[in-house]
């Protein structure tokens, strides 16, 4: 499939699942959530989410719920909102590019403070 149209829809579904994880979810996980980004694969079979979150709860274990007992239920979501013919499975990934940016900034604030 084009690699813009795969672009496209992968965009219109982390628009979508970031709209129901902030204003029709009512499990409290999804609240502390935010999409980062949204892989979807050439044959539309499988969407990587990426997200984040400001919790000090274990990104595994956070993982392993979305994966296990909110996928199929955001799923169904997505169906009802976006046209596709097969809505892909959605599986959760923590996107940890936030806090390793954070970590590199601390070390190079050290490292200027340690100069002065």
């Amino acid at each position: 499939m084009n690699q813009i149209k795969l672009k496209r829809i992968g965009s219109q579904i982390a628009k979508e699942l970031s709209d129901i994880c902030a204003n029709e979810a009512h499990d409290s996980l999804l609240k502390i959530i935010n999409i980062t980004g949204v892989e979807v694969t050439n044959d539309l079979g499988l969407a990587k989410i990426y997200f984040t979150t400001m919790e000090d709860i274990s990104h595994k274990s956070i993982e392993k719920n979305l994966n296990d007992d909110t996928a199929g239920y955001l799923r169904t979501k997505i169906a009802d909102r976006i046209e596709l013919r097969h809505t892909p499975k959605l599986r959760f990934i923590y996107d940890n590019s936030i806090s390793y940016g954070n970590k590199i900034e601390k070390i190079i604030n050290e490292i200027h403070e340690s100069n002065k």
